[in-house]
């Protein structure tokens, strides 16, 4: 492999990480409309239903958990931009213990943890009954997914972007295969979809293992005093925690966004429920670019090299702003016959036109936001990350109280816009401080 952290950090360069990137993300929904689709040849809503609050909680518990693929970056590319080869190895062990070990207490704790899901998301006794038989199933492949995030984490840090589009398209072309197979062919239904999932999962863990034998090659994966120096573990523990922590606060956002949404009524939900599907669209499309500024920027660090990291997050920005331009027209001018295609009912499509104006503009202002998280991530400053979101949420509930008596669900709207706008803001105010201390 050769030197990524000495190379010259071009525009070509900054394009191979993350059009993979963007790519892999762009698959993720058509498994979702797959494992639909198939269910739904049964002739039955139960079953689809079920399939949907299944995947939603588990999705949902997942994704807290993606704080082991951002710190493992962070880590491992600093680890690359100064030369210890021995700790890019051991922080490979490190991310697949961690998310072994994550993954076999949330099968210790599935019950409490569907029964917290089925609150949150309540069904009819038959759609629960499904989707339990669907959660069974499922959650034995918690060590192998949450451990990937890991084997993701580091392969981004090695700009293997190419490997990581690999590991998504074997595990969604398993998955759909073995749909086809055990619903439509060996008739078993719900469990049928899981299993296929869980097949999948466990198949792109062993893939992945394989993608990464490079970290493997020398003994220091499994020097037991290096992967455990508790100076090391402590702080890949710590950065895990602050972005969990910021996670969490995201995650408060959007949930209160759709609660408080409901609110205003079935039409208004619905629709706020499709418009958040833009936003999503959004977040995978410049994921891509964020996730190389944390490989750019992380190298730049360990190298100690203030003029590569501001290189690395400036281009990073650059062309997450011309993907940035081209989603804000997309919305502009699409949006509305999207919205058609996605909801038939007149009411629904006339108030997500409504709101559209919200979706169109989320992705200039989450610009910002998105590529000072790549640098504050490959800088490994998670404390401010998590410090500065937390003050977006407070903000976020503040400007939500203000405005939604007025302005009912634009003001709803307006209160999301203005989080954007604060966490922008105060990632920037605390820019200046990661320069002066890093260098």
């Amino acid at each position: 492999m050769p030197d990524t952290a000495a190379q010259a950090i071009t525009h070509r360069r900054v394009l191979s990480i993350s059009i993979p990137i963007v790519v892999a993300n762009a698959t993720v929904p058509l498994l979702g409309l797959v494992d639909t689709g198939v269910v739904g040849q049964m002739g039955e809503a139960a079953p689809i239903g079920a399939v949907g609050i299944g995947a939603i909680i588990l999705s949902a518990i997942y994704w807290l958990f993606g704080f082991l693929r951002m710190g493992t970056t962070g880590l491992t590319s600093q680890a690359i931009g100064a030369g210890q080869n021995r700790e890019e190895s051991a922080l490979l062990s490190r991310a697949l213990l961690i998310g072994g070990l994550i993954g076999l207490t949330v099968i210790a704790l599935q019950k409490p943890i569907f029964w917290a899901g089925f609150q949150l998301a309540p069904a009819s006794d038959e759609v629960e009954a499904l989707a339990r038989d669907y959660l069974v199933v499922r959650v034995w492949g918690a060590p192998a997914l949450i451990a990937l995030y890991g084997i993701n984490g580091w392969l981004i840090a090695k700009e293997r972007t190419g490997s990581v589009l690999l590991l998504q398209l074997f595990m969604n072309g398993i998955n759909i295969l073995l749909d086809l197979w055990f619903v439509l062919g060996l008739g078993w239904g719900v469990q049928g979809v899981a299993l296929a999932t869980l097949i999948a999962e466990w198949g792109g863990f062993c893939l992945g293992l394989w993608l990464c034998v490079s970290g493997f090659k020398s003994g220091a994966w499994r020097d037991r005093a290096l992967v455990f120096d508790q100076a090391r573990l402590r702080l890949m523990l710590v950065i895990n925690r602050d972005i969990l922590l910021r996670s969490l606060f995201i995650e408060i956002i959007f949930v209160s966004f759709l609660f408080a949404g409901a609110r205003f009524g079935d039409v208004t939900l619905a629709a706020n429920q499709i418009l958040l599907q833009f936003l999503h669209v959004t977040s995978y499309m410049l994921d891509g670019f964020a996730q190389a500024a944390e490989t750019l920027v992380g190298k730049a660090v360990g190298r100690s090299d203030k003029s590569r990291l501001r290189r690395g997050a400036l281009l990073a920005s650059l062309w997450g702003g011309v993907m940035t331009l081209a989603l804000c027209l997309f919305f502009a001018l699409l949006g509305g016959p999207l919205i058609d295609l996605m909801a038939k009912a007149p009411e629904v499509q006339a108030d997500a036109r409504a709101f559209l104006i919200y979706a169109a503009i989320a992705p200039a202002l989450g610009l910002a936001p998105y590529m000072l998280d790549g640098v504050f991530i490959g800088a490994t400053r998670t404390r401010d990350m998590r410090n500065m979101m937390a003050l977006s949420l407070l903000v976020y509930v503040v400007f939500a109280l203000l405005l939604v008596p007025s302005f009912a669900n634009h003001g709803l709207w307006m209160a999301l816009m203005i989080s954007f706008l604060a966490r922008t803001i105060t990632m920037a105010l605390r820019y200046p401080a990661l320069e002066r201390d890093l260098f």
